[in-house]
């Protein structure tokens, strides 16, 4: 019986060890997400930020909790794989709108930038719309 016991604790801290790395990684990333939307220098190197890592930031907290409770708990919970999935999505795409309307809004690219690949592109999609 003291054996089980004793398996039953390794694989519990073993467990915990690997949820704690995701955990973990989750809220590094997000921290230098956090950093990187200081940092940076316009709204849309940190809007890029704010979606990638902080996307792959919270996945890595929600995945991490959902192994634990898979685990661990015995607890299969949909909840957690629906979060994911929806952070999966709509991060990204929110991001892209808050770009987009800032370019559409003319808020100036960083002094540092290189080049505009989008100048000229939506002005003349607005005229062959208007003709």
């Amino acid at each position: 019986m003291h054996g089980i016991l004793k398996e039953v604790l390794s694989l519990n801290a073993s467990v915990e060890i690997i949820t704690a790395i995701f955990i973990f990684l989750g809220a590094l990333i997000t921290g230098i997400s956090s950093m990187g939307m200081i940092r940076l220098p316009d709204v849309y190197t940190r809007a890029h930020a704010a979606a990638k890592t902080t996307t792959l930031g919270v996945m890595g907290i929600v995945f991490g909790t959902f192994l634990y409770f898979l685990i661990a708990e015995g607890l299969f919970s949909i909840r957690l794989l629906l979060g994911i999935l929806f952070v999966l999505i709509t991060a990204p795409v929110s991001s892209h709108m808050i770009i987009r309307s800032a370019y559409h809004s003319k808020v100036p690219l960083s002094s540092t930038s290189v080049q505009d690949d989008l100048e000229g592109y939506f002005e003349k999609g607005e005229k062959d719309q208007n003709e």
